[in-house]
């Protein structure tokens, strides 16, 4: 497994991080513990949780993905660079969620106690939160860093211009700096080409994008002709819909289609070519790589020894050019 620099940091983590958000839900706790196995077998060294997952749970499913991570980790914590994030609703009251100074402190303890550790090595928002000041957030986040209980901070799903104004102020604040963003990106949905990767580039940003397959589009193995079948991330508990809102289209199988067709004409998986086109853009440092079984990781491993052709990645690059205009492409 290759490794890489995190954005301007010291810190070299590797080329795929493990996500984790189908642990608890879509993964129970066997499952869960094989797929960390696996990525750990694999030399994959970074691991990307949350304070809200699994995915698709209720409120009282909130944390039980962080917990099924800490148990594994015992006697394993200083091999894994470790990320989580805050500011989804985790509790009944009002302030259990968002970016305020109460919640950030608060959901930092919370989900150390849940891995059972001292610090995280990344600790990210997960939303902008717009009913909170700028400079309340990165006060807080200043906060978790110089008490030890995180070594970086970082966004995700931050528009380019809140990441641009997040490290503005953090700057004239003379507080802790962003290190990175985790924002979504794949063949079906490019819109960060346009302005965020740009901006990470010039700013020295690490970039962990999630879902490079597209909540599993991009393997091939759904057709248009048949429902989603269950279990899979298109009927996952309340996150199922949000999925075949965002790709189960008649516009996304046409360019699935044309992938699986490219992909074996070249002998390979297509899960394999999309996580290798993602891998190909100099922004990206290391995207997210999930699985609901151990063994679907092998196609994103086998990406990272994969440099494209530069025809090859150009028609890739040809057949989803719409998708960086977004829905006006539509």
């Amino acid at each position: 497994m290759q490794h890489i620099r995190f954005g301007r940091t010291g810190l070299q983590v590797s080329r795929l991080c493990l996500g984790t958000m189908t642990f608890g839900l879509q993964c129970d706790e066997p499952t869960s513990r094989g797929i960390m196995d696996a990525a750990a077998d694999g030399g994959i060294t970074f691991f990307d949780t949350a304070d809200v997952y699994p995915l698709g749970g209720t409120l009282a499913d909130k944390g039980r993905t962080e917990e099924i991570i800490g148990r594994w980790l015992r006697g394993k914590r200083d091999q894994i660079v470790l990320a989580t994030k805050c500011g989804g609703k985790v509790g009944p009251a009002p302030w259990q969620q968002g970016t305020s100074r109460k919640h950030v402190l608060s959901a930092i303890d919370a989900s150390l106690t849940r891995l059972g550790t001292d610090y995280v090595d990344l600790y990210q928002v997960h939303h902008f939160d717009a009913g909170t000041p700028v400079d309340e957030t990165v006060e807080a986040l200043h906060a978790v860093v110089t008490s030890g209980k995180a070594r970086y901070v970082g966004v995700s799903n931050y528009q380019a211009y809140r990441v641009a104004r997040t490290l503005g102020r953090s700057e004239a604040l003379g507080l802790t700096r962003l290190v990175s963003v985790q924002p979504r990106y794949n063949l079906l949905f490019r819109q960060i080409e346009r302005e965020l990767l740009p901006l990470c580039q010039e700013e020295g940003l690490a970039v962990i994008p999630y879902n490079p397959l597209a909540g599993g589009l991009l393997t091939g193995k759904h057709t248009r002709t048949a429902p989603p079948a269950d279990g899979s991330r298109f009927t996952l508990g309340s996150s199922g819909q949000m999925y075949v809102q965002r790709y189960w289209q008649e516009r996304e199988f046409d360019t699935v289609d044309a992938l699986v067709t490219l992909a074996a004409d070249h002998g390979l998986a297509p899960a394999t070519l999309a996580v290798a086109w993602v891998l190909a853009h100099p922004a990206i440092t290391a995207p997210l790589v999930g699985a609901s079984r151990p063994e679907q990781l092998k196609a994103g491993i086998a990406a990272v020894d994969l440099t494209l052709d530069p025809t090859l990645k150009a028609r890739l690059d040809d057949l989803t050019h719409e998708y960086r205009m977004g829905d006006a492409a539509r």
